[in-house]
């Protein structure tokens, strides 16, 4: 149990070279924060950490603000009202929001919302209810754009969004192919209702192996990882095929982007669509979303894991987890 005096705050200790290490991570010791006017006390129950943040650790331009050295980290949090202080919260209130990693933040009201998940565990907020979630579902919807026969590859398909994606391919009537890192993921993956997986940590030879479970070519390929795997599924590629980028997992750790095999010809040969999307583009639409997840999770239409490391001290292991794909589903930190 925390002393609720003061408040343990992970920072940025140096930006990495490479890939991170816990010598990136510093923890602090610091006063709970007195919140100002039209700002809540908020008490952490579930840290999220996403791969998007390895690019938070560098100094250059990012479509996410880079962390400054010695500065706190930020993450989607879902946490206690401890201090409603005028903010329209009410004490005791579940909300989330993008907090900092530590045991209390104090923010204000427009950052924070309502945790709305029904029955459903808080921590849902973070992962099929929350951000992956999301991306998953306008990444699939509004830019992959899975049609009934269709082939659809999925990378790094045992993750927060992954995982979803398959499963909402399948909905629209897409043959559903995925990628994962272990028999373990691959076995849940059939669980999920795809039709066919790949462990790419097992195959010698992507290029034979895309070719057994994807025999008439790809049709949609929704791509989290980016580097080899990609390149090879690019040469599956059918005429009209949509790729949407999602992530590039594969590269967040290289200093120097390596020059891979160039592959735009073949969106000549092919007249594929590639186009990459953030979705903070379809923030109006997040309320939305958020139901259709809801009810089709209740309804058991939609399936979801969570992997969680309990404790705030271990929250940068975590993190690191997420590039030797030690997670299934979504990783969330259990603070209090």
């Amino acid at each position: 149990m925390t002393d609720d005096t003061v408040s343990r705050v992970w920072t940025l200790a140096r930006r990495p070279t490479g890939t991170p290490d816990p010598d990136c991570f510093e923890l602090e010791t610091r006063a709970v924060p007195t919140p100002g006017a039209g700002e809540a006390l908020v008490r952490t129950r579930y840290l999220s950490v996403d791969p998007y943040m390895r690019g938070r650790m560098r100094a250059g331009e990012s479509y996410a603000e880079p962390w400054d050295v010695g500065a706190p980290l930020r993450g989607g949090v879902v946490g206690e009202v401890v201090e409603p202080n005028g903010t329209g919260f009410a004490a005791g209130e579940l909300v989330v929001g993008n907090l900092t990693w530590a045991d209390y933040t104090a923010a204000p009201a427009h950052e924070l919302n309502r945790v709305a998940v029904g029955d459903l565990p808080a921590s849902t907020a973070l992962g099929v209810l929350g951000m992956p979630g999301r991306t998953a579902y306008f990444g699939t919807r509004e830019v992959a754009d899975p049609r009934p026969g269709d082939t659809m590859v999925v990378s790094a398909a045992a993750g927060a969004v992954g995982s979803v994606v398959g499963q909402l391919a399948s909905m629209a009537g897409a043959r559903v192919v995925g990628t994962a890192g272990s028999e373990e993921k691959v076995e849940w993956l059939s669980e999920l209702g795809f039709d066919a997986a790949v462990n790419y940590r097992t195959a010698d030879d992507y290029d034979a192996a895309l070719a057994d479970v994807a025999p008439d070519g790809v049709d949609v390929y929704f791509d989290n990882v980016g580097g080899a795997l990609t390149d090879a599924v690019f040469e599956h590629l059918n005429t009209d095929a949509r790729v949407a980028v999602c992530g590039q997992i594969a590269l967040y750790n290289a200093d120097d982007r390596p020059t891979g095999p160039r592959k735009l010809r073949k969106l000549i040969e092919t007249r594929a669509r590639v186009e990459g999307f953030l979705v903070s583009d379809f923030a109006p639409r997040f309320e939305a979303a958020t139901a259709d997840l809801r009810r089709w999770v209740t309804n058991g239409d939609l399936s979801y894991r969570e992997t969680v490391t309990d404790g705030l001290d271990r929250a940068p292991e975590a993190f690191l987890g997420l590039f030797e794909g030690e997670n299934v589903g979504k990783q969330v930190v259990r603070v209090s």
